[in-house]
């Protein structure tokens, strides 16, 4: 029914917004500061709590640098105890043997590492610190030798084939079966990055999906819920992409202050932790409503007949007023009201309705 909530499948939580690194695409330097009234630790026990009365969802711990918090196992353990997958996205930079080990002991379950170019000069200086390369690569031998799945993360910054296939090379070489591609988000210091056509990107993904259309890897384009479409054109189909645009239907992000909203790009507040139930803010919040509700979408998104798979990226749909609001490490805002039109047409999406697909 349009409007109603199934469980959480993937919930996005930023622990923490300090982080050592200083990224191309981050409004803040290194992230040192961290957010106003983070959650403590039984807070965060708690917030476990309440994302347990909603389902048994995947949970990422993210950042910043979720390693910063001397919690983090504690967090991680807890969350394993109550039957939650606990996972954890991180750029690997403190992870050593025995992180890895405390890892695996704690409960998580996999843990995604950031990683840009086969390149060490340009991810490090994608990444604003020196070493973090080696230190990225160290850390997924470290995690594999743990037991610990591993997922490469890569920002898509050029629409380049061969970049991709350099990363996901690199990848295979090192046993990663798993692969999320980002494509970016004009948001914080990515505004700074000079962006590729909708139509470039478009055909990268075009050629990321034929070129793994027979591989044995779970590739999945992030960012891109056009993806889907472009798939169905091609006959392209994988049990596991779920919709394109995940946001508020699947899929959250939970701030470190305790804000819930729909994504990490999308910085609208449903609520907050501390003063509504996780359970009531993903269930009735009027905003994950209309999200969950494909004959809202306006513009072209609303007359496309792929709206259902793949529903357009409403984080590039909104517009945000005041672009002088306070951002912080990879160039998420930090939650607000809703100033902006969430169920709009995806501006990056070169597709006309009634356009045969390719």
């Amino acid at each position: 029914m349009n409007g109603a909530a199934g469980a959480p499948r993937i919930i996005s939580w930023n622990i923490t917004i300090r982080c050592p690194l200083k990224c191309s695409h981050c409004y803040v330097d290194a992230g040192e500061v961290e957010a106003a009234g983070v959650l403590s630790t039984q807070e965060a026990l708690s917030v476990v709590d309440q994302i347990c009365e909603t389902g048994k969802p995947v949970v990422v711990l993210s950042g910043g640098e979720p390693l910063l918090r001397k919690d983090i196992y504690a967090i991680a353990r807890y969350g394993t105890e109550q039957g939650l997958r606990m996972v954890m996205g991180t750029s690997g930079y403190f992870i050593d043997c025995d992180t890895a080990v405390n890892l695996k002991e704690a409960g998580i379950r996999a843990v995604a590492i950031s990683l840009d170019s086969k390149d060490a000069a340009t991810h490090d200086s994608f990444r604003g610190v020196e070493g973090v390369w080696e230190k990225a690569m160290q850390a997924i031998g470290y995690c594999r030798d743990a037991g610990i799945t591993v997922q490469i993360n890569m920002s898509v910054m050029r629409s380049v084939i061969s970049d991709v296939e350099d990363v996901i090379g690199l990848g295979i070489s090192l046993g990663v079966r798993d692969y999320q591609l980002f494509f970016p988000i004009p948001t914080g210091r990515a505004r700074q990055i000079e962006p590729r056509s909708p139509e470039e990107y478009e055909e990268l993904i075009r050629q990321i999906l034929i070129r793994y259309r027979d591989s044995n890897l779970n590739i999945r384009p992030t960012c891109a819920p056009q993806f889907r479409r472009i798939a169905d054109g091609l006959g392209i189909t994988n049990p596991v992409w779920g919709r394109g645009c995940l946001a508020g239907i699947t899929y959250c992000r939970i701030f470190a202050n305790g804000d819930v909203t729909p994504c990490p790009y999308l910085p609208v507040s449903a609520g907050n932790v501390r003063t509504t139930s996780f359970s009531e803010i993903w269930n009735n919040s009027p905003l994950f409503i209309a999200l969950r509700d494909p004959d809202l979408l306006t513009g072209k998104c609303g007359r496309c007949r792929f709206k259902t798979i793949c529903g357009g990226c409403r984080a590039r749909a909104y517009r945000r007023e005041d672009a002088a609001s306070p951002l912080w490490c990879d160039g998420l805002a930090i939650p607000d009201v809703l100033n902006g039109e969430i169920c709009g047409e995806d501006p990056w999406c070169p597709y006309q309705p009634g356009e045969v697909t390719p």
